[in-house]
């Protein structure tokens, strides 16, 4: 059974959408018992997953049998366990949340979320690029139809940005997979990895113009610096529970590039070795400088918490820019942080909305609200995980990051990002004291809020006091998963034994 378990994440969400989509009309509760089950259940098993890779252990499920590098195959190891994690416990709040009644504003919404989960697991499971490309392209096909849930001119102004730019990175990206494999004769990562450290010289600019439009495709994702302009607008405009769940749409983007670059152009890769360093330092500090411009300009809550999305954005590729294992280890502690408290904001921000009537999340005075001090508390603790305040996990997070720079690094890293950090800080500070503190006086507005969205918020905000008592096994676990990504040698050797012996 166990071996099997590698498969799962990709399979529950595939039938619980088709059930989903088969029965679209029928009953309500129908629907969200049969998503929400689907979903706890992706927790179980993405538990089971990391419980299993945390041994070290590289395990893989080659799709009818056949073998790498000629057949498909799903690898599991502590990079893939951690990211499978980190989208069901975010799952299980986003779609708990959307069914206080979100989920009635548009139709299928219960099965285009799954299968926005199948395309997003899969794409951390995929061992070969051909099918990371079918992966990105389920889990946008998704987004597209969930990003016009329920209707109204800004989302349809903002899915229109959306979807060119993502058509013209899938364009981009099928072109490039066709490049890497007219160089290298295969489409399995692993395999690539042996034939690209071998490459003849006069295939090493095919190889590297490959290796540059992926980069432009996987920044496209990460939404860096200058190809992030579509997020803020989509995300601000997206239902509460997608926005929620489009906080890990922007770490597929970050995990290909670690997953990729550490694999083909690791240490062994001869000429073409760190190929993307450069590039995503550089832009990875443009991109947290352009962020904390944008926090500080934004009026609206919604728009507030997209812009802090993409100073996460700048601060994990700063990670990967520095090319480190610790670099990479403080990263995925503050990657887990991130998504999982603006998912949480996000929702929160839709609460707050609703109970402020017309004033919406737009930051202008406002009636008190009928539940303030219960939103006010979450949207505390919410802000100062956040902005990086001690004593919750963002201060961990930051601290382990600033600890990881080296160097002329540490002139460029420290300055810019607690920079930004002050200005979160600024910024959700007069957002709190808009919302909160300087309402008019008046009749109360707003009616009580659904438990449902309460579950919601609560449990994806609990990670920034969880990730605290628990920051020593998630820090263990963390430099664990960059020590293997570094060794690329074990994975190389586990999906191809036969070719160990021509592994680098």
């Amino acid at each position: 059974m166990m071996q099997h378990l590698v498969v799962f994440p990709v399979v529950l969400p595939l039938v619980a959408g088709i059930l989903l989509l088969y029965q679209r009309q029928g009953l309500v509760r129908y629907k969200r018992v049969v998503s929400v089950v689907a979903t706890v259940l992706l927790l179980l098993v993405a538990i089971g997953l990391l419980r299993q890779a945390a041994s070290g252990e590289i395990t893989y499920y080659a799709l009818g049998d056949w073998q790498a590098p000629f057949g498909i195959v799903l690898v599991l190891d502590r990079l893939s366990a951690l990211m499978l994690l980190v989208t069901a416990v975010l799952a299980v709040g986003a779609v708990v949340f959307a069914c206080a009644g979100d989920d009635e504003k548009g139709s299928n919404f219960h099965g285009l979320f799954q299968w926005q989960l199948l395309g997003i697991n899969g794409a951390f499971l995929t061992g070969d690029l051909f099918n990371l490309f079918v992966f990105f392209e389920v889990l946008l096909l998704a987004s597209y139809a969930l990003l016009l849930h329920g209707g109204g001119k800004a989302r349809i102004q903002a899915s229109v940005h959306y979807v060119v730019l993502n058509l013209a990175g899938s364009s981009l990206f099928l072109i490039a997979v066709g490049i890497l494999y007219g160089a290298t004769g295969t489409l399995n990562m692993a395999d690539m990895a042996i034939r690209v450290a071998d490459l003849p010289s006069e295939r090493e600019g095919l190889v590297t113009a490959g290796a540059l439009m992926l980069l432009v495709v996987f920044g496209l994702k990460a939404a860096i610096l200058p190809l992030y302009f579509w997020l803020p607008k989509a995300y601000a405009s997206a239902p509460a529970p997608v926005a929620a769940l489009f906080a890990i749409m922007t770490k597929v983007g970050i995990y290909a590039i670690l997953r990729v670059y550490s694999l083909l152009f690791g240490d062994t890769a001869g000429g073409l070795e760190a190929l993307e360093q450069p590039w995503v330092w550089w832009l990875s500090l443009a991109t947290l400088a352009a962020a904390g411009i944008g926090v500080m300009a934004a009026r609206d809550l919604r728009l507030l918490v997209a812009y802090l999305v993409l100073v996460s954005v700048g601060t994990l590729l700063a990670g990967i820019g520095m090319r480190s294992p610790q670099a990479v280890s403080a990263l995925l502690y503050y990657l887990i942080h991130t998504t999982l408290v603006t998912g949480g904001l996000f929702l929160l921000a839709e609460m707050i909305g609703l109970q402020r009537g017309k004033a919406g999340t737009r930051l202008v005075k406002g009636r008190p609200m009928v539940q303030g001090a219960g939103l006010a508390m979450l949207f505390f603790v919410g802000a100062i995980a956040v902005a990086g305040v001690p004593p919750f996990s963002g201060a961990i997070g930051k601290a382990l990051m600033l600890n990881a720079a080296e160097g002329t690094q540490r002139l460029w890293l420290w300055p810019l990002l607690l920079l930004t950090s002050l200005a979160s800080l600024i910024a959700l500070s007069r957002a709190g004291s808009t919302l909160f503190w300087r309402s008019h006086r008046g009749n109360i507005s707003g009616t009580p809020l659904p438990r449902r969205q309460w579950f919601g918020v609560i449990w994806l905000l609990s990670a920034a006091p969880l990730l605290v008592a628990l920051a020593g096994p998630v820090s263990s676990y963390t430099q664990a998963t960059a020590e293997q990504l570094a060794n690329p040698q074990v994975l190389i050797r586990t999906l191809l034994p036969n070719d160990a012996g021509d592994a680098p």
